[in-house]
C-alpha cells in the first residue's frame, strides 16, 4: 500500500513523504494511529500545495532575513553601563542587553537566540557579534560598550 506520511516513522520515512509499506502495517498501525493516510490521488494533489505553500513561506523568511541582516551591516549599537578600574564591567552585556538595545535604538526585533555570543562581554570597548538570522543568512553587528 502507497502512503502519505503525516509524521516521522523511523525506519519508513519523515513527515510528507510518499511511501510503499505493507498493507498490514499500514492498516494496523500507520492509519489507525493517525500516522499516515491512503495515498490517493486527492490526497497527493492536496500535499504537493502544501508543500508549494511552505516552499513560498520559506522563501518570504529568507527574503525578510536578508533584508534584517543587510540593514545590520551598517549598525552599531551603543550600551551603555557601570563599569569599574581597568574597563571591567561590574556585570556583564548577554545576547538580551544586545537584542534589546538593537530594539531601542534602531526598531530592529531580533532574537537574542540569534545573536552570537562565544561568551558574555565583560570589558570595555568595540566587538563585532555574529548573528545568525536564518540558516545561510548571517550578518555581522558591531557593538560598542561605554560607561
Amino acid at each position: 500500500m502507497i502512503v502519505i506520511l503525516k509524521r516521522d516513522v523511523k525506519g519508513s520515512g519523515k513527515a510528507g513523504d510518499i511511501v510503499k509499506v505493507n498493507d498490514g502495517y499500514a492498516r494496523n498501525m500507520l492509519i489507525p494511529r493517525g500516522w499516515a493516510i491512503e495515498a490517493t490521488k486527492g490526497n497527493v494533489h492536496t500535499l504537493e500545495k502544501v508543500k508549494e505553500k511552505q516552499a513560498e513561506e520559506e522563501a518570504a523568511r529568507k527574503a525578510a532575513a536578508e533584508s534584517t541582516a543587510e540593514k545590520l551591516r551598517d549598525l552599531e549599537v551603543v550600551i551603555r553601563t557601570k563599569a569599574g578600574e581597568g574597563g571591567r564591567l561590574f556585570g556583564s552585556i548577554t545576547s538580551r542587553d544586545i537584542a534589546e538595545a538593537l530594539k531601542e535604538q534602531h526598531d530592529i526585533s531580533v532574537d537574542k537566540k540569534k545573536i552570537q555570543l562565544p561568551q558574555p562581554i565583560k570589558a570595555m570597548g568595540s566587538f563585532e557579534i555574529n548573528v545568525k538570522l536564518y540558516p545561510e543568512v548571517a550578518a555581522r553587528l558591531n557593538v560598542k560598550v561605554t560607561d
